[in-house]
């Protein structure tokens, strides 16, 4: 009997080794779960919120002047160098033209021709009006000296105003510093022809700069006399900005053509006439949102972006306004400024999947 029990048991011990061995070589269960996409985002901004656009012009001195001579001729002297440094009425350059001096000289031989012609008609005509009181003397006559003394006067007249437009146009022959200011650019040397009209010197004074840039009729509405708008320099974009003043703004343009627009600078020691900058112009107040352009999924069903909230993406249409920029202006019945949409990833997501937001 004992013999019996122990071979019942070895072979149950038997039987529950391949089952233990079964059992072991399944090993642990594996998730077939996807897990979350991973994915960059920006936020939703209001219309009235969205990065400026920026337009780039060159720092220019707020008063300036470009010297012209009035006549032409060649250039006698210019004492004037690049960069010096000038009063009000000191001379900058003068022009040797052989017509003025003797076109002058002329004028004033005309005048003193005139002017003995008339004191000889005055004193004819007072000699005539004492013969005319003794009846001696016609007052036909009397009339014939007075119109002629009449003419002469008005001879007299004619020739000094010509001689005084030669005279004008001898010291047209001579350029003069307008204001205190500096040399800013030489145009012409010395012995060469100029034009009458053709710049010479350009002279700017240092006290206040300003840039001129081009904007769009769409900008154009929203900025007045007074704004103040942020100034970058183009080598310091990462830079804290400046601030500029708007003082001129262009009310009038060809078709096709942008509207100038003329902001004065404040003083900074970074800025100089000759410096690249660029303009922060921001756009009107709109109803709109802004979202990235790259967030912008187009699809048979229309644009959309993908939302996400608590971890999830979620597809939202959206109405396209218009481009502004590196933004496009959007409408959306259930989304909000300050949502999350993703821009960068959108290849692998869909409606529903989780998301992982990278930094």
């Amino acid at each position: 009997m004992r013999s019996v029990v122990r071979g019942k048991w070895g072979w149950a011990v038997l039987l529950a080794v391949p089952v233990i061995l079964v059992v072991a070589c399944r090993g642990p269960e594996v998730d077939s779960t996807p897990g979350p996409v991973t994915v960059r985002v920006a936020p939703v901004l209001a219309g009235e919120d969205q990065a400026p656009l920026r337009f780039a012009g060159v720092v220019r001195s707020r008063q300036r002047a470009e010297l012209t001579f009035q006549v032409s001729g060649t250039l006698q002297e210019r004492p004037a160098e690049l960069g010096q440094a000038v009063q009000p009425g000191d001379l900058l350059a003068r022009l040797q033209n052989p017509q003025l001096v003797p076109a002058r000289d002329s004028a004033r031989a005309r005048v003193r021709e005139t002017d003995a012609q008339l004191r000889q008609a005055d004193q004819e005509y007072q000699r005539a009006q004492t013969l005319r009181e003794r009846g001696v003397l016609s007052e036909q006559d009397l009339e014939q000296l007075q119109a002629r003394r009449d003419a002469l006067e008005a001879a007299r007249g004619t020739a000094r105003a010509a001689l005084a437009e030669a005279e004008q146009l001898l010291r047209e022959g001579e350029l003069r510093a307008p204001f205190v200011g500096t040399v800013e650019a030489v145009l012409a040397e010395p012995g060469e022809f100029v034009a009458a009209g053709q710049p010479v010197l350009r002279v700017s004074s240092p006290q206040g700069l300003e840039v001129e840039v081009r904007i769009p009729e769409s900008l154009r509405t929203s900025l007045s006399p007074g704004d103040e708008v942020p100034v970058w320099r183009v080598m310091e974009r990462n830079s804290e900005s400046l601030t500029g003043v708007v003082t001129e703004v262009g009310r009038g343009s060809r078709r096709g053509e942008l509207y100038p627009l003329v902001v004065s600078l404040s003083e900074s020691p970074s800025l100089a006439p000759g410096v690249s900058v660029e303009i922060g112009v921001r756009r009107a107040r709109s109803d709109a949102l802004a979202v990235p352009v790259l967030a912008v999924l187009r699809s048979a069903e229309g644009p959309a972006v993908l939302r996400v909230r608590d971890g999830v993406a979620q597809r939202v249409p959206v109405l396209v306004q218009q481009l502004a920029g590196e933004q496009v202006l959007v409408y959306a019945d259930d989304l909000e400024a300050g949502d999350q949409v993703v821009y960068a990833g959108l290849s692998r997501v869909l409606s529903g999947d989780r998301v992982e937001v990278l930094p």
